[in-house]
């Protein structure tokens, strides 16, 4: 925009703001950020499923094979949980240091038609399902 003058812009602007193609340009671009806003949308929804669906799997997993603690041995294992817990914190912040994601990984495993991801939540969630029967 060297070498124009501010008044020249400011016509121009004007110009095309008032010119019949105006408004359907503006619509063509609002059009554009909201097709935008909705992909990043039904990517967090995608995202926030498999969260969940992980979550529900293994809350279900530990629920089944964890047995009772007996009173004179709860303190040792509350240490060693606490550990384990620093050990997960640890891990996580050094995954997402790398910039790893296990909703992308998933998501190029299954396939980028969607088919087989909405297949295998599916199928998570009867497994979930048929678990609590």
């Amino acid at each position: 925009m060297r070498g124009l003058s501010k008044s020249s812009i400011v016509a121009a602007a004007l110009a095309s703001f008032l010119s019949p193609d105006g408004a359907d340009q503006r619509e063509a671009v609002i059009a554009r950020r909201l097709d935008r806003l909705t992909h990043q949308s039904d990517l967090l929804e995608r995202d926030q499923t498999i969260l969940i669906e992980a979550v529900a799997l293994f809350i279900r997993h530990y629920l089944t094979v964890s047995t009772p603690v007996p009173p004179e041995h709860q303190e040792a294992v509350r240490a060693q949980g606490r550990a384990r817990f620093e050990q997960f914190v640890e891990q996580l912040g050094r995954h997402l240091h790398r910039g790893h994601s296990l909703a992308r990984r998933l998501t190029e495993e299954l396939g980028a038609d969607g088919r087989a991801y909405a297949k295998a939540a599916d199928d998570a969630a009867q497994a979930i399902g048929e678990g609590g029967q």
